[in-house]
């Protein structure tokens, strides 16, 4: 059986989180109550939980030259979902915090990967590596 991953997480309101993660993300929506909603996050299990202000960005470490958001979370996905969800974030107008870039270039460790943030400030990296078998590669 594969090992899938879970994540519960603070938003500020359920209706937005519904539209960002199911409109703009393409997440298909699983169980709800009026206090959570579950998302199928490229076959993972997230559930975002209203808690009113709770969330967000608290600090950023540089990495490659950029302030990434910290905390954050995300999906490695393979090069053309990562292509494809960049185009679907632009469309639907959400700013980058750090624009689609390849990141590590001629490293061990090349990715391309990109920042963004939820409605709720919660910030998120998508990446994606040529070889996958490079992910932990030092």
């Amino acid at each position: 059986m594969e090992t899938l991953f879970h994540l519960a997480f603070p938003v500020h309101d359920l209706a937005a989180a519904r539209s960002f993660y199911g409109g703009v993300l393409g997440c298909p929506e699983g169980r709800s109550s009026d206090l959570w909603i579950d998302f199928d996050l490229f076959g993972h299990q997230i559930v975002a939980h209203l808690q009113p202000g709770r969330g967000g960005v608290e600090t950023s470490n540089p990495v490659d030259e950029r302030d990434v958001p910290v905390p954050h979370f995300g999906v490695i996905l393979s090069p053309g979902q990562f292509d494809e969800l960049a185009e679907r974030v632009r469309r639907a107008g959400v700013r980058f915090v750090i624009e689609p870039y390849v990141r590590f270039r001629g490293e061990p460790g090349e990715q391309a990967t990109m920042f963004f943030l939820d409605p709720s400030g919660n910030a998120l990296e998508f990446k994606a590596f040529a070889d996958r078998s490079r992910v932990f590669a030092k």
